[in-house]
Parts: C-alpha cells; sequence; structure tokens
C-alpha cells in the first residue's frame, strides 16, 4: 500500500475524484491542530507525490489553496512552510470577553490587485525575447518621454480600453501617477499655479504629494453624484484633481452632467482638470465609465498606471497633458532623471502588444469580482445593518459605521488585534459619516471572512 510518512497520509482513504480536496483538508486539519505547527516545513512537492503515487499537480495545487487562505508560506528558495500565526497581545485580568486570536497582520487597508497572480512567467519570456533582440539604440538612453515601443502600445491601449484617441507622440511615461502628479505639480508651479481643489473625501496619498509641491490645498465635497462643482467654482484654484471613474473612496463615478460643468468651469476659469483615471480596469456590476480625456484634451491631463492590474513595484505609468504644457513636462522629466528604465517599458510593451496584458486583466476580473462578492457576504454577516458602497467596481469598498463609533479608534484596535484597515476620516478634511475604506483584492475569502469578523467583533456589532 502506497503512504507517506508525512502526517501518516494514506491515498486509499481519499474519494476516486477527489484528491486535491482530501489532501489539502488533511494538511488543514493538521494545522489548526497544532500537529504542523508555524514554521513547520512541509515536503517538496514532487517529493510528496512521489510517495503517494499521486500527480506532482494535486501536492501543487493543495498547497496553493492553503497559501491563499494563509495557512502556508513559500519562500524563494526554503520550500514550504506553515504560516507563523500572530501571538496574543499581553492583557490584564479583566473579564471582558477576548477577542479570538489573529493571524499575521492582514492588510485590507488598500485597493490592491491579487499580487500572488502577476505573470511572472509570461514577464520573464518577454523580458528574455527583449534582450535577445535589443539593439543598441533600445539598451542606450531612452527618450525622457518614453519608449516609443511603449507609448505606441498604451496608445492602442487606451483607445480600446479607455476611448482616449492621443496619438504616441502625446504620452510621457512616468514613475507610476505619484510620478506623474509630481511631474505635473512641477510644471504648474514654475507657471504660477500653487492651488489645486481636491475631492472630500479623497485619496490621503494623492493628497500628501500634492501638498508636499503646492501651497493650498482647497477641499470640494463629493456626493452620490461626484464632484460637487458649484462648490469647486466657489474656490480660488486653478486647478483641480478628481477620480472620475471611480472616486476614491466613495465609489461613485461622475455623472455626466457634473463632467461637462467640470470642463466647464476649466474653459471659463482657464483651470486644468487633472484626471485620475483611478480603477478604471475593474467593473462587476456596471457598464465601463469612459475617460474624460477625450471629451476635452486642452483643459484635461490623464493620469494613470497599471499598478492595480500588474504591481505597484513596476512605478510604471502614464500622462496626457494639454499641449500647452507637453514641452515642459517633458523638459521637466529630462532634468528630473532622463526618464523611467527602459527594459520594463519594453517588456511591457510587449505583454500589450501580443494580448497577454488584456488576457491577464479579464482573468483577474473574475478573480477580483469574488473576493468582492465574499467581502460584501461578511460585512452583512459580521457588521450588520451597515451600509455598503462603491461596490460596482474597483478594488476596495466603504462600509459606513454607526455615528456612535469612531473609525479611527476602531481601525487603531484593529492593528493590536493584526487588522491593518483604513478609517474613512483619514480621507477627510471635514467631518462626515464613520466608516472604514476595505481592500480586498489582495485576500482570499476566508481570509476576508476572518478579518471582517474581527471588526464586527471589535465594533460590538457581530452577532453572537
Amino acid at each position: 500500500m502506497n503512504g507517506s510518512d508525512f502526517l501518516a497520509l494514506d491515498p486509499a482513504a481519499a474519494p476516486v475524484r477527489g484528491r486535491t480536496v482530501w489532501l489539502a483538508g488533511r494538511l488543514r486539519a493538521a494545522i489548526a491542530d497544532g500537529t504542523l505547527a508555524p514554521g513547520a516545513r512541509l515536503p517538496a512537492s514532487r517529493e510528496l507525490a512521489g510517495e503517494l503515487s499521486v500527480s506532482r499537480g494535486t501536492v501543487v495545487e493543495a498547497y496553493r489553496r492553503l497559501s491563499e487562505e494563509g495557512l502556508l508560506v513559500t519562500n524563494r528558495g526554503g520550500g514550504t512552510v506553515v504560516a507563523s500565526l500572530m501571538s496574543a497581545p499581553v492583557r490584564a485580568a479583566t473579564p471582558e470577553p477576548t477577542v479570538p486570536v489573529s493571524r499575521e497582520l492582514l492588510n485590507i487597508s488598500i485597493g490592491a490587485p491579487d499580487l500572488s497572480a502577476f505573470p511572472r512567467a509570461a514577464w520573464l519570456q518577454a523580458e528574455r525575447r527583449i534582450l535577445a533582440t535589443a539593439t543598441g539604440r533600445e539598451l542606450g538612453y531612452a527618450d525622457p518621454q518614453g519608449t516609443p515601443e511603449l507609448r505606441e502600445a498604451l496608445a492602442g491601449w487606451l483607445a480600446r480600453s479607455r476611448g482616449i484617441t492621443a496619438g504616441p507622440e502625446r504620452i510621457i511615461v512616468t514613475a507610476g501617477v505619484t510620478g506623474a502628479l509630481s511631474l505635473l505639480c512641477q510644471v504648474l508651479r514654475d507657471r504660477g499655479i500653487t492651488d489645486c481643489a481636491v475631492e472630500d473625501p479623497g485619496a490621503e496619498g494623492n493628497r500628501r504629494i500634492l501638498d508636499y509641491w503646492l501651497d493650498a490645498l482647497h477641499p470640494v465635497p463629493v456626493d452620490a453624484h461626484g464632484l460637487d462643482v458649484s462648490a469647486l467654482a466657489r474656490t480660488k484654484a486653478r486647478a483641480a484633481l478628481v477620480t472620475p471613474t471611480h472616486q476614491f473612496p466613495t465609489g461613485v463615478a461622475l455623472l455626466p452632467e457634473r463632467r461637462r460643468e467640470l470642463i466647464a468651469w476649466a474653459e471659463h476659469t482657464g483651470g486644468l482638470v487633472i484626471e485620475d483615471d483611478y480603477d478604471s480596469e475593474y467593473r462587476y456590476d456596471r457598464a465601463p465609465v469612459r475617460a474624460m480625456h477625450a471629451t476635452a484634451p486642452e483643459q484635461i491631463a490623464h493620469i494613470s498606471s497599471l499598478s492595480k492590474v500588474l504591481a505597484p513595484a513596476l512605478r510604471l505609468g502614464w500622462m496626457i497633458a494639454p499641449t500647452t504644457l507637453h514641452r515642459d513636462l517633458v523638459r521637466k522629466r529630462w532634468a528630473t532623471d532622463l526618464g523611467s528604465p527602459a527594459l520594463p517599458q519594453l517588456t511591457l510593451a510587449e505583454l500589450i502588444a501580443t494580448g497577454t496584458l488584456e488576457r491577464h486583466l479579464r482573468g483577474l476580473r473574475l478573480r477580483h469580482r469574488d473576493r468582492r462578492d465574499a467581502a460584501v457576504a461578511a460585512i452583512n454577516h459580521y457588521l450588520p445593518g451597515c451600509q455598503i458602497e462603491g461596490i460596482a467596481a474597483g478594488l476596495h469598498l466603504v462600509v459606513f459605521l454607526p455615528d456612535h463609533l469612531h473609525d479611527t479608534a476602531l481601525a487603531a484596535r484593529a492593528e493590536t488585534e493584526g487588522i491593518a484597515v483604513q478609517p474613512l476620516s483619514a480621507h477627510r478634511f471635514t467631518p462626515g459619516r464613520p466608516g472604514l475604506v476595505i481592500g480586498y483584492g489582495p485576500h482570499p475569502a476566508p481570509r476576508l471572512d476572518a478579518a471582517i469578523k474581527t471588526l464586527g467583533t471589535l465594533a460590538g456589532l457581530s452577532p453572537s
């Protein structure tokens, strides 16, 4: 009889058509009861498959499922081990009920994609093709505006996916959205524009970048229809940063009427609309929302990146600015750092040109929609009665809490329990309803359920 000394596994006990489920279940049970302690190393997949006389794919898939649940960790060169458990915080002896111990810090505070799905093999193959065929020109100093190959590929990508009809000569490759904002702020400042309007609530990270470069920020309220343009008109700002496709953090889309009002404001004041095309790639329950840029290219600077499709670590984004700003932006990029590294640009251009990027995105949409659904189900169960917004698109949602709860205090308590979550108030200028911003993209359903259950317990809302 075949078998393994590891956990005394006997494949004869497995169902004929369910060996992956059987193996994952045995491992999960062993972790739960302490048989496999934190840090314990599992056999190599090839080794265990040989002992059990099963395909290696069966073992690999079982390991992958438990890794997605946060139970296993694969270390480069170090094999697969049981994930460490977070120690319970030291508490004084009180009659208060204790919250179940959480696993390692669960960061549900950011709207990030599932980075475990990064197309490593496809990226490596494309990079090898580029290195095998790169010319002296391609390996030399790149155009500070970006490599021609990537700008050509992006022009097609943006036309197909966002309805933007800008030629490659109009695209400036940047170090992500942050790089685009920093570059734009410097050029605006050189032209005497030192104030900018921002959404309230709005992305705290973008706000910090603008605050670094400019003298004053003017918060403009966001309601169910997006940015309140009439309130914008009452400020002295000559630039306005907006997220019209999927507003961060509320998730609303700027209505067509508001878009027209915003463009009219820019035309009347000589102002600039900075369109951060945030989360435009992900939509689940609504039709695609086109980018604003095509409507008024001389009033709008369009900025975006593929950080939410591939990985933030690539630091690759782009900007399409009005022609009156374009030359100064390119010169500023040249004077700053001569532009972005060429090899990642050429590799990304290859992925776009071959259709690999679009196939990857289609798969991510399905995965992230399932995780969105899991997060919503957990919130309805563990935070009953709380309003959920922003679920039709993107990688995050907003949960509005009862008025008696303080979202900052709840987030601080959650951190002591191993849960990182953003309070909605961190993205506000002015006081408003308390809430939490929950990013679900990186996390499989069991991990989301555990994190949101902890939040419900801490908030005193979770059902007994």
